[in-house]
């Protein structure tokens, strides 16, 4: 069976001055264009090809790679709007279309959005939305705390970031417990801080119970700092950790605790906006 907006291993069963026809099964004989035949490809052979639907919904099939398949999450930008919706460069001929009842919000031309592609039940041709809520789950009833898990970063809330989930699942990332700079479409490895009671995903950019290590890596980066600033720093308690997670890659309280042990062992002083070296 055809996988339409999804690769799909066909066999050519036909060869023509214009290109493969390639075996559809109940779709019948899918083109393969002749710029996109691989060199001495014959009848029999088995092709992995990108099934699509073209400017006038006929099935087609191409060896380019489009930026996303049905089922997925991409960032793409909008390259056009029309009376219809709006249009998405997903790397392939045919515009990729969000129909307006599809947009979280209004889409303007030259803005990227992070968008779910799936086939239109009525006419079987691949479109988008912005609306991931509609097509992926916000429950997390199989995820255990402590997780690793591949996020994307689709937007913003009051409370800080929203993520996609492995491509299946939406959720939550807390404005104090990010220490870094988040961008629309990012791709990282996060963790399932907790399933709330109401099911709902929380989630956390650092490894449970790192926060709560003092990291002899990061104390010696500290003194390692500290040498190269000549004995002295102003970085302290006190400094902003946007800014210490710029300098260090760690939060705040990694910070502030790696801080401490030092200052137990009494290798650094701390006076108020400076830290130097004993």
């Amino acid at each position: 069976m055809i996988n339409i907006g999804r690769y799909n291993t066909l066999r050519v069963s036909k060869r023509v001055d214009f290109g493969l026809y390639l075996d559809g099964g109940q779709y019948g004989e899918i083109l393969l264009p002749k710029r996109y035949m691989p060199a001495d490809c014959a009848v029999d052979d088995a092709l992995t090809v990108f099934i699509y639907l073209d400017s006038e919904d006929r099935l087609l099939a191409t060896t380019e790679t489009p930026h996303l398949q049905v089922g997925q999450c991409a960032l793409l930008k909008v390259v056009d709007t029309n009376r219809v919706g709006a249009f998405l460069d997903w790397g392939l001929p045919k515009d990729l279309l969000v129909p307006f009842r599809e947009q979280e919000h209004p889409m303007q031309v030259g803005k990227s959005y992070v968008v779910y592609a799936h086939l239109d039940e009525r006419t079987q041709s691949i479109i988008a939305s912005s609306r991931l809520h509609k097509y992926l789950s916000e429950l997390g009833h199989y995820f255990k705390t402590g997780q690793a898990v591949e996020l994307m970063i689709y937007g913003r809330s009051e409370l800080g970031y929203k993520a996609v989930i492995g491509q299946t699942h939406l959720g939550q990332l807390y404005e104090n417990e990010v220490f870094q700079t988040l961008q629309l479409g990012q791709q990282l490895t996060g963790y399932i801080k907790q399933v709330r009671q109401d099911m709902k995903i929380d989630l956390s950019l650092q490894e449970p119970g790192a926060a709560h290590v003092i990291s002899d890596e990061l104390a010696q980066r500290i003194i390692a700092h500290l040498q190269a600033q000549g004995g002295s720093s102003t970085f302290t308690d006190k400094t902003a950790a946007d800014k210490i997670y710029q300098e260090f890659q760690v939060s705040k309280g990694q910070f502030k605790r790696a801080l401490g042990a030092l200052y137990k062992q009494r290798r650094i002083k701390l006076a108020p906006g400076k830290t130097s070296l004993l």
